[in-house]
């Protein structure tokens, strides 16, 4: 396995994820598509304990008749900024989470990296 070179900053563990501070609201309208978006979710890399930042995608129909709650959704997100996961684990916690706070399976969850090392990354995951 490799290691990084020069200095590892400390991160956290998955442990440190809130989903508890997601909130819902009821909705009505299980076929309306809401697609939600920010370009402010970061996380750690666990290799180097550097910062990745990423676009976020939530796209989802409220099959589950709940919607997210923005503010709680924002909060949620801040609390990956110490934790260390690798970029297509934090597309699937994501989507894991909000998965199951809004009872529906037509959901998909999209991140778009800044690029490191030359290489643009994008992890998707779930179906609509």
């Amino acid at each position: 396995m490799a290691t990084p070179e020069g200095m590892v900053f400390p991160f956290d563990g998955p442990e440190k994820i809130k989903p508890d501070f997601l909130e819902t609201f009821e909705f009505d309208s299980p076929n309306q598509l809401i697609i939600t978006e920010t370009d402010e979710l970061s996380a750690v890399c666990p290799f180097s304990g550097l910062p990745d930042y990423a676009r976020l995608k939530i796209e989802y129909y409220p099959e589950g008749g709940k919607c997210v709650e923005l503010k709680s959704l924002k909060y949620y997100m801040i609390s990956f900024r110490t934790v260390g996961l690798y970029q297509e684990g934090i597309t699937k916690r994501i989507y894991d989470d909000l998965k199951k706070l809004l009872a529906t399976n037509r959901i998909r969850i999209t991140t778009v990296y800044n690029p490191r090392g030359g290489f643009h990354t994008t992890c998707i995951e779930g179906n609509l």
